[in-house]
């Protein structure tokens, strides 16, 4: 079983609860491991989840996403209750009432914008995780995808009579310096603070 199918197994074996709620879930729920569309990075409130309404799918189903960050059971369990709070509400909902009624009715605590699983809930849940298995994603380390440092720096280059500028590397100016355009001689090149972009 990949992640995918992991998380879809647990939507469906989540379906009763959201039914015993009053709540219906929808028929199709497309579910993935993927980064949310914002915050997905942030060092302070990093996003985890996100369910995307059936207005925007294509095929008109919710589609949610469980942040690649995750990887301990329970949590991402937790998450991917929060998002299907989400799904069971008419789109536009977002954490307005609505959904902190049936969020806590569904046993998640906390703040509607970041809930947690309850007591109660984790039992619950754990019960379903130990007839699934164990959740097959190992998870993504915070941070380990550093910038790399920027090491090439551009050299300014500027012609005495006009002031016309441009940012040359020192490879180009060690083949020959560039001439201004509209005096036709040689740029003089100083060092410059900028430094040269790097695609990651």
């Amino acid at each position: 079983m990949n992640r995918e199918a992991w998380l879809l197994a647990l939507i469906e074996r989540l379906r009763p609860k959201f039914e015993s709620l009053g709540a219906k879930l929808p028929d199709k729920i497309h579910v993935s491991v993927g980064f949310p569309s914002t915050r997905a990075l942030s060092e302070k409130k990093q996003r985890i989840g996100e369910c995307w309404p059936q207005a925007s799918g294509a095929d008109g189903s919710h589609q949610i996403f469980i942040s690649p960050f995750l990887a301990e059971p329970l949590r991402v369990a937790d998450v991917l209750l929060h998002e299907l709070v989400h799904a069971a509400l008419p789109d536009g909902t977002g954490h307005k009432k609505p959904f902190a009624q049936l969020a806590k009715r569904a046993g998640l605590e906390g703040k509607p914008t970041a809930t947690t699983a309850g007591d109660e809930l984790k039992k619950e849940l754990q019960t379903l995780i130990s007839e699934l298995g164990d959740y097959p994603h190992p998870g993504l380390r915070n941070g380990a995808r550093a910038k790399k440092k920027q090491t090439t720096r551009l050299l300014k280059a500027k012609c005495e009579k006009c002031g016309y500028t441009v940012r040359v590397s020192g490879k180009w100016l060690e083949v020959g310096p560039p001439i201004c355009p509209t005096d036709n001689v040689p740029l003089v090149a100083e060092e410059s603070d900028e430094e040269e972009e790097e695609d990651s």
